[in-house]
Formats: C-alpha cells, structure tokens, sequence
C-alpha cells in the first residue's frame, strides 16, 4: 500500500483549563525547588514551560480521570495500519515555545496525526498538538510524540527520517552535569497533575503488563532532564526556552537517581544548541537520550 496520507486524518480540539495550583502541583511532580514554579506570591511567579504536556492527559477536568477513558480521542483509525493500544510504547517526545502560557486559562489543545512510519515489525505514530487559544487564535506552543506500535508494521509506510546529529553526544566529558535524586512516592505527586495511569502506582497492574514494580512516568523523568538544562543553560528562566526534546530509552524506578549530562554544540547568533542524556546513576543505563535543547541568550557586542 502507498504511503499513509496524514492530510485526510481528522484534527481534533481538545478543549482544556488549569489554574495556578496546577502550574505548581506539576512543577513540585518533577521536583522543582525554585520559588518562582511553586509559590504564587513569588514576585517572578509563572509555569514551568514544560507544563502543557500534561494538558491532553486531563482535559477540563479537576479530579481524578480514567486514564484509558482520557486517551480515547487518539484512537484515529488509520486506513491499511493495525494499531493495538495494548502495545504502545512512549517514543520520544517534544516541544517548541512560542508564548508563555497564561498563569489560569481556558484553551484548546489542536491534535492531528502528523507522520506514520513504518519500521518492519512496528509502527511509529507521531502526533503534533498546538495548544490554542480558542479566542485569539494565539499559539503558545507546539507538541510532537512519537508513540511505537509493536507488531503493526509491515504496511508498506515511509521509513522514519534520519536522527537530528545534534541528538549524538560529543565524545568528550559533559560541559555540566546536575544531578536529582526521585522521591519513593514522586509518580505518586507527578499523577496528579493528569496522567492516572495505573502503570506507575498500582503493582498489580505493572505486573500484568511486564513490570516487577511500578515505574515513574517518562514523562516526569523527561521533566526532571527539562529543569536541568534549563538551569544549567537557560538561567532557569523560561523565557530562554526556545525548544526541548527527548527520547525515552529505559524506565526509572521511583526513589532513583537521574543525572543529566549536557554538552554545549555550539552558539550561533542569539541561540545555542545543547546536546544531552540522562543516567539512571544506581544502574548506569540511560533514561532519557538524544536530547537537544536550544536556548536565547543575549548576542555578543560587536567590537
């Protein structure tokens, strides 16, 4: 079959709303200490940038919602590709800021499946969200996620393009490297900014599904690297933020330790590009890799 075409696929609005005890809830999750994430009086007050990725997860809702419920709007079938839900992996992910989002809001989350890749005995589906204001029509920023469908390829799709070589690390010893040791319950706070999946708290059920214990969520580990570049090379400030993105390469155990190596590849004009990965130091494997991270930074003077 020819490859799929990704233009006749349904987009989809997914209104969403948060409010300030989210930003911080989220930025707690993935272990920030800095006041201007987590007290709303700070004077610097304002959202971690990587907070919209949870969005999707919880929608409008301020309770606890069924994970596999929330996930239903993904379900696009795609004409010639077998996708089992069961037998989904989290790819990679990432995220380009354009505006910083509003402290409370009311937005749209704009869906549509952007790439299916076909990759011999799997499927990779990327998905792009834009999270919108519905009003406006501003765009604050731009989400991409690659999900790995096992047992679903074969369908005679496009070969995924060639890795980014800024994701490659530079042989040499890291420029920074900061360290952050997970809390025992840390999935247990992370959760609740959206993602219930049962994965991460429930034995019974990581158990069923190939897990001796439950594992904290990538996407809390990939948040965890987030605030160490943005620290290490944004000033800790998210305006600095041009992009972030991540891969997931082995699942952490909550109570680990996540140390994030980063290389500065270079600097050209206002922006520099940082190459990184993240180290489940108890086990020396690799949690997060082929990072790359690009950042504003104030322009030379000329002399």
């Amino acid at each position: 079959m020819p490859p799929v075409d990704t233009s006749k696929l349904p987009v989809t609005d997914i209104p969403v709303k948060y409010n300030k005890r989210d930003l911080i809830l989220y930025a707690v999750g993935i272990g920030c200490d800095e006041m201007r994430f987590i007290y709303e009086n700070d004077s610097d007050f304002t959202a971690f940038p990587t907070y919209p990725i949870v969005l999707p997860f919880r929608g409008t809702s301020f309770d606890v919602v069924d994970f596999f419920m929330s996930q239903l709007h993904l379900a696009v079938p795609i004409p010639g590709v077998d996708l089992d839900p069961t037998k989904v992996l989290d790819g990679e992910r990432s995220i380009e800021f354009y505006e910083a989002i509003p402290l409370e809001a009311d937005l749209v989350i704009r869906s549509r499946i952007s790439n299916v890749y076909d990759v011999g005995k799997a499927a990779i589906l990327e998905n792009e969200t834009q999270l919108v204001d519905p009003e406006s029509g501003k765009t604050f920023v731009k989400m991409v996620g690659q999900a790995f469908f096992r047992d679903a390829g074969g369908f005679g799709g496009a070969r995924p393009p060639k890795q980014n070589a800024d994701a490659t690390v530079p042989k040499r010893n890291p420029d920074k490297t900061i360290t952050f040791k997970t809390n025992w319950n840390q999935a247990h706070i992370y959760r609740l900014s959206g993602d219930y999946n049962p994965l991460h708290v429930d034995p019974g059920f990581s158990s069923m599904v190939g897990f001796k214990k439950p594992i904290l969520h990538g996407l809390c580990s990939w948040g965890i690297a987030a605030r160490a570049v943005l620290k290490a090379f944004g000033d800790n400030d998210p305006a600095n933020f041009v992009s972030y993105r991540g891969r997931f390469t082995a699942p952490v155990l909550p109570g680990e330790t996540l140390q994030t190596e980063m290389w500065l590849l270079r600097t050209e004009g206002d922006k520099q590009t940082v190459s990184f990965q993240t180290k489940i130091v108890e086990r020396n494997i690799f949690a997060i890799g082929g990072g790359i991270a690009v950042f504003k930074v104030a322009p030379k003077a000329s002399l």
